[in-house]
Formats: structure tokens, sequence, C-alpha cells
């Protein structure tokens, strides 16, 4: 598996993590918001042997989606017909995240190829429904949206 891959693995099961849990967090403690210190300790439990881009890249996109949750969520409400974002489930809507995530803000990465991404990651740790309803929530924000 390559670096980038394992990076979004990781990525979703800390954002799963934190979604999941989001009526214990406080936004008066930094611990329990995704913090430094709460992603390296994540990070030392499942990230074993990482190597430092794989670790940079995790941590850019836990980071990237946490402070773009607003706006990604925003396009995953408008553009998942039928679907709000709370009822979508936690694996799926958080793959999103970070494909979107990606696709507005990490230029280097084709949106074709985020969008692979998180088929495939849908593939491996959603349902059977998840990668045609990821790709087809995705490919309808890159097309609408110029991506």
């Amino acid at each position: 598996m390559g670096d980038r891959r394992k990076s979004r693995e990781l990525a979703l099961q800390a954002l799963f993590a934190l979604d999941l849990n989001k009526s214990d967090l406080n936004k008066s403690d930094p611990d329990k918001t995704g913090s430094p210190q709460q992603m390296d300790e994540f990070l030392e439990q499942h990230g074993e042997d990482l190597s430092e881009s794989t670790r940079v890249f995790f941590l850019t996109l836990v980071d990237g989606v946490q402070e773009n949750r607003e706006k990604i969520d925003t396009l995953l409400d408008q553009w998942a017909k039928n679907w709000k974002i709370s009822r979508m489930p936690a694996v799926d809507r958080n793959i999103m995240r970070i494909a979107v995530f990606e696709m507005l803000n990490l230029s280097d990465i084709p949106s074709s190829v985020s969008i692979n991404e998180a088929v495939e990651i849908g593939k491996k740790f959603g349902t059977r429904d998840s990668g045609p309803f990821i790709n087809g929530v995705l490919d309808r924000i890159r097309a609408l949206h110029g991506l």
C-alpha cells in the first residue's frame, strides 16, 4: 500500500472516531478536538512504522478536514441527492470529507485520483453500496464546481 493510501485510511479512522464522539467533544478542552497531542497518540496506537511523508499527509488531511468541515459538509449536503449529511453512514461521510478537502485544497492531486481513492477506501471500509454512492456524490461535486 502506498504512503498516501495509508495516510487516507488512517485519516478516515481518526475522523470517524472524532465524528462519532462529537457529543463528547468540548471545544474548551483541546484534548477532545483532534489536537496535535491526540493525533500523536492516535498514530502511536495505529501507525506502526509510518514514514514521515505518511505522517505529514495524515496530519494535513485530518487538520484540513477539521478546519474546512463546515464548507465541505455544505457541499456534501448540497450534492448528495436525498441524503442529509447527518443521515449518511459515518464511514462514507468521512471518506467524502477527505476527498472533498483534497479536491478543494490540494492542487497537486488530480480530482480523479481523490475520487478513485475514496471509492476504493469506501469498498474496503464501507458497505457494498459505499463505492457507487461515494463516486456519485464526489463526481457531482467535481463536475458542478469545476474541480
